[in-house]
């Protein structure tokens, strides 16, 4: 690890308004932020909140005395030197601030030994980030980070801050957001003493988030990552980074929330505020999760340091990301990458429980008295080779399609999962036909009046309260419930709302008995959608059963003869 200098006055200037320490939580971030860029794998906090104490303990690289008496001087750091290093910042902090900002509003001791000295130092700082004491101290390689007495001294700064329990939340999601962006480090969190929350490493933010949110379960998501290759007319060198991004989503299957409030972005090791790659999240994964509710989702992208600019906010969190539109086209590609179907991302477990209940519950009538069929899809945009091969071998209740594949059997429940088909070719290539003999409808309002044009389709006054509607989408033209489907597409709000109206009006009906070569079309057309876990309002289409779960309880692993008794 280099040296704490102070920085030269060229780079100085050029930075954003010094480090904000607004919170305890910013104490908290800021002292993790170091920890982590010095190595640690095991971080212990402890919070004092009628004490106005942070305390944070970690087992990284450590700092000589040398570096200890430097560190609260403003502008010093070990992680920048040059403008150069400006321009591609690699760790979590560089601007040398922090340190001294805590030495201005608080009571700052810190104590440090490294791996290859046999003393520790503890050092006192006065507000200006001078030394005011030291002492040897006998402690483990790694540093101790104390914060004492915060905002004693400024007053109205305490009067402003959120209640205690909403300043215990805020650290709560800090370190939660720097486990997701590094989960090879175990964070032991205390408060007065007592532990409060701990969070084990794993391989990755899949292995974490469960710890998180209680409620889900590591089969409950999904993880897929990929790598980002740069358009050639690119700003980007030989010598560039590689760019890739990965990515944790809770399968909307089984996982969603009430809130849009875990869809986080995080760039190299920070969570940052991106509501436009946020709003895309939501926006792809709005119709496979029921009404009203929003995904679980981390994004982490890794790009090239030279395409960032940290240096936009105070508190890192806003930052300027170069080949934003690719990046926005590779988040989408790999959300619909990873909702692919494969045996292994479909535990049985987690639905063993509801087999039962499901084939009991009786499918609720549509109340669509018209023939359904399936066609034949051209745009299947997936090859034979990146699917699973899956076959139709039996229709249960004329409802479920039971289907074989090499872990296991599959549950398909047959009207939703063409009306995903359908709803995804509408989205592909929307089509309005005339109609051979206009269609009236009376007493519309303004609303509908409004999205029936937003459709495109060719409406006019036809007299009193009297609308002529002289053209149609396509899958509409030669059914004899046009005039109900016009109406009730004319209610919603967007092309999306009446998209999904159209496939589930023209989807094939619970209860229709279909060949084994319709199943077999159904389920091949089903598999290459891009989003086939749920149908368009978000309930789910396919149940697993894996073939381990069946060897199990037919008790196909007995040895023959013991299981005789000899």
């Amino acid at each position: 690890m280099a040296d704490i200098v102070a920085l030269p006055a060229s780079v100085i200037d050029l930075m954003a308004a010094g480090e904000v320490i607004d919170s305890p939580a910013a104490v908290v971030r800021e002292s993790a932020e170091n920890a982590i860029d010095a190595g640690a794998s095991r971080i212990t906090v402890d919070i004092y909140p009628q004490r106005w104490q942070v305390r944070l303990a970690d087992n990284g690289a450590g700092m000589s005395l040398d570096d200890l008496q430097q560190a609260a001087t403003p502008h010093s750091t070990s992680k920048i030197q040059t403008l150069t290093d400006l321009q591609q910042v690699m760790s979590l902090g560089f601007r040398g601030e922090a340190l001294h900002s805590l030495a201005q509003l608080a009571e700052l001791a810190i104590a440090s030994r490294t791996g290859e000295s046999q003393t520790g130092w503890q050092v006192w700082y006065s507000t200006t980030g001078t030394v005011l004491d030291q002492e040897p101290v006998a402690i483990a390689p790694g540093t101790i980070v104390t914060v004492s007495h915060l905002f004693a001294n400024w007053e109205t700064r305490r009067q402003a801050l959120p209640s205690l329990s909403a300043q215990l939340k805020l650290v709560q999601l800090t370190i939660y957001q720097l486990a997701l962006c590094h989960p090879h480090i175990t964070w032991q969190v205390q408060q007065n003493d007592q532990p409060w929350f701990t969070l084990y490493s794993g391989k990755n933010a899949r292995f974490i988030l469960p710890q998180i949110l209680r409620e889900v379960h590591s089969e409950d998501l999904v993880e897929w990552q990929t790598e980002l290759n740069y358009s050639p007319a690119d700003s980007v060198t030989e010598t560039s980074a590689p760019a890739s991004l990965a990515i944790v989503l809770g399968l909307p299957d089984r996982c969603h929330r009430r809130r849009p409030d875990w869809v986080k972005i995080a760039i190299n090791g920070r969570c940052i505020q991106f509501p436009e790659l946020e709003q895309l999240v939501i926006q792809t994964l709005r119709r496979t999760l029921p009404r009203d509710r929003f995904p679980v989702c981390f994004v982490h992208l890794q790009a090239d340091p030279t395409t960032i600019d940290w240096n936009r906010h105070p508190a890192k969190s806003d930052v300027y990301l170069k080949h934003l539109e690719q990046w926005r086209d590779r988040l989408v590609t790999a959300i619909h990458e990873a909702l692919q179907l494969k045996p292994e991302a479909l535990p049985e477990s987690l639905y063993a429980s509801r087999v039962g209940q499901l084939l009991k519950t009786a499918e609720a009538e549509q109340g669509y008295n018209v023939n359904r069929q399936i066609t034949a899809n051209s745009a299947a945009h997936l090859s034979s080779e990146s699917v699973t091969p899956l076959r139709a071998v039996a229709q249960l209740h004329n409802t479920y399609i039971i289907v074989e594949h090499p872990g296991g059997i599959w549950l398909v429940e047959q009207h939703i999962a063409h009306e995903r088909v359908l709803f995804e070719q509408l989205c592909d290539r929307w089509s309005i036909q005339p109609l051979g003999t206009p269609i009236l409808l009376d007493h519309l309002t303004p609303h509908q009046i409004e999205q029936l044009t937003r459709l495109e389709l060719d409406i006019e006054p036809f007299g009193e309260q009297i609308w002529a509607i002289r053209s149609a989408p396509a899958p509409l033209i030669e059914r004899d419930d046009c005039p109900d489907a016009l109406r009730e597409i004319s209610l919603g709000g967007d092309m999306q709302t009446a998209q999904v109206a159209i496939a589930c009006r023209t989807a094939i009906r619970n209860g229709t008995p279909l060949t084994l070569s319709e199943m077999q079309q159904l389920i091949q057309q089903w598999q290459q959608t891009r989003n086939p876990r749920t149908c368009p309002h978000g309930r789910p289409i396919c149940l697993n059963l894996e073939e381990s779960s069946l060897s199990r309880f037919f008790r196909r692993h007995w040895v023959i003869g013991k299981s005789h008794g000899i």
